[in-house]
């Protein structure tokens, strides 16, 4: 699979996940237990310039508040999804380095990396969070879990991750991707 399509595979599905959630669920918990499906969407709002400006390799701090759910939410996620998918499509984005919300160079590969699994994972977390199944083909979680494989521990070290949940290694690959990052793959 091309690299500088990873992005754009995974907010695909994360797109057709948003138009699932109704407004009347926003309270709703999900399996990432800081946040509910409102406050899910705000971090996804919240992280967006930045994660594009990875993609060109500019330092943009996060929005320095809270992002505000009371507008037209999921066109304005829809369209953070389409910038996103734009930038890191450019082959140049993936090169070199690149900074992650602050002044910290970060190799750009491991950035691309974490963007795509921010959003399998937290686009698995809505879709759990309102009684749906997401599905990724198995080219972009393959690649998926191998980069989360190598930044788990240090992901955990930082606390973006939870503890590991214990999940056969014959599981599907989505499962063992929640699993590193401390989901529990059954959750209701």
């Amino acid at each position: 699979m091309s690299e500088n399509e990873r992005v754009a595979r995974a907010a695909t599905t994360m797109s057709k996940i948003i138009r699932t959630v109704e407004p009347s669920r926003l309270a709703d918990p999900t399996p990432c237990a800081e946040f509910d499906v409102r406050a899910l969407i705000a971090h996804l709002l919240f992280w967006g310039p930045s994660l594009v400006g990875a993609a060109r390799k500019e330092a943009v701090a996060p929005a320095e508040s809270a992002v505000d759910l009371t507008d037209d939410w999921a066109a304005a996620l829809d369209s953070h999804l389409d910038e996103l998918a734009t930038a890191w499509r450019d082959p140049a984005a993936w090169q070199g380095v690149t900074y992650m919300g602050g002044p910290m160079e970060l190799p750009a590969p491991l950035v691309g990396g974490m963007v795509v699994a921010e959003l399998i994972v937290h686009g698995w977390d809505l879709a759990r969070a309102v009684g749906n199944t997401p599905h990724w083909d198995d080219d972009l979680l393959r690649d998926t879990y191998s980069d989360t494989a190598a930044t788990a521990d240090q992901g955990r070290e930082m606390g973006i991750y939870g503890p590991e949940v214990p999940v056969a290694a014959s599981a599907p690959l989505l499962d063992r991707i929640l699993g590193l990052t401390g989901r529990d793959p059954a959750w209701p």
